[in-house]
Order: C-alpha cells, then sequence, then structure tokens
C-alpha cells in the first residue's frame, strides 16, 4: 500500500529482457535502505525488489509481461527518470491517498501549461475501460496522488504546485507522452458494488 507521495526520483541504469519481462537495475538515493522482496512503486506500479548490487549502488526489479501490458514501463530506457515510494509505514501519515499500485490503465498527457508558479496539465484516457474521474476527487498519475478537476467522461486536468514539480518526473513531462493511472480505490469499490445493484 502507497500513499502517491513521491519519496525519490530513480534513474534507470539498464534494461534487459528476460523471456517475455524486463529486468530494470535503478539508481536510487535509498538504495542503501532497501532490502530484497520489499514492495517499491515505480512510477505508480508496485515492483518487488529483486537484487541489490554488491556495492548497494543500485537494485532490481522484474516487470513481468502482464504489467508491460498494462503500464508505461515497456517503453522505459537507460537513462529515464521514474517516481520511487517505498510502500508506507503502519505508523505513517496518509498525505496522500490510498494508492494500491496496481495500474488501471495508461493515459496521454494532452496539454502542459505554467499558471501564476504552478502547472496545469491535461490527460486523455480510454473511458471504455470502465474508470471515471469526479470533481475534486483523487487521481494517481505516475505514482504521484493529485486532485482531479474540469472532469469529462475520458479526460481530466491536474494543478501541480511548484515542490511536487520539482521533485517528480512532472517537470520532464510532455504532451503526448504515455503516464500511468490507478483510480481512486473507494469510487472503483462503490461503482463495483452497485454494479450489482
Amino acid at each position: 500500500m502507497f500513499t502517491g507521495i513521491v519519496e525519490s526520483i530513480g534513474k534507470i541504469k539498464t534494461v534487459n529482457s528476460e523471456g517475455s519481462n524486463l529486468v530494470f537495475t535503478i539508481q536510487s538515493d535509498f538504495t542503501s535502505e532497501l532490502q530484497v522482496d520489499q514492495s517499491v512503486a515505480h512510477d505508480g506500479v508496485c515492483l518487488t525488489v529483486t537484487k541489490l548490487l554488491e556495492d548497494r549502488s543500485a537494485y532490481q526489479v522484474t516487470a513481468v509481461e502482464e504489467t508491460l501490458a498494462k503500464t508505461n514501463l515497456g517503453t522505459k530506457k537507460a537513462g529515464d527518470h521514474l517516481n520511487l515510494e517505498r510502500a508506507m509505514l503502519a505508523s505513517g501519515r496518509f498525505d496522500g491517498h490510498l494508492v494500491q499500485g496496481h495500474i488501471d490503465q495508461i493515459a496521454h498527457c494532452t496539454s502542459k501549461s505554467s499558471k501564476n508558479g504552478s502547472w496545469i496539465v491535461g490527460f486523455n484516457y480510454d473511458d471504455k475501460a470502465g474508470h471515471f474521474t469526479v470533481e475534486k476527487g483523487s487521481i494517481c498519475i505516475n505514482g504521484v496522488s493529485l486532485t482531479c478537476f474540469d472532469t469529462t467522461k475520458d479526460s481530466f486536468l491536474v494543478a501541480v504546485i511548484p515542490y511536487t514539480y520539482e521533485h517528480t518526473t512532472f517537470k520532464w513531462l510532455t504532451p503526448d507522452e504515455k503516464v500511468n493511472l490507478e483510480f481512486d480505490i473507494i469510487g472503483k469499490y462503490v461503482k463495483k458494488y452497485l454494479s450489482h445493484g
């Protein structure tokens, strides 16, 4: 379980194929604190640490075929950056919202503009997948907990404050880029319950 509050920006050192899977070697400023079998969200995708390099300068995770099909990780290459968050502590504060690290679908960035010190960023997604946003509701984009506004059946905007912009990969995000979306878990449960009404 995560909160969508990014701890660190990681850098991909290498990407290697193993059958239909991809193995990522990632540098992070908290690598020395990690353990094998620990869960870390990578651009919102929960992956398990499988190996620590001997000098503890980097760690490895594996993304299986199913994960690659439903996220943007298959487009990542050496030198790219990822938003990283370790699983939340039971004694910690919920500064974001409940995030599982299970991506619902990929969206596209449609716009990005500066406005009075913040940034307004637009996204479009396929509404045929059955997901939805609500005005002032929570959304997780590439592992970042944000609030939606100007929502439609297949699009929404978010406002990114300067701190979040500088401490996440939003500063490198460009229009037409693919992002990982995890919709609000409470909304998904309510929709599932009502569908059996």
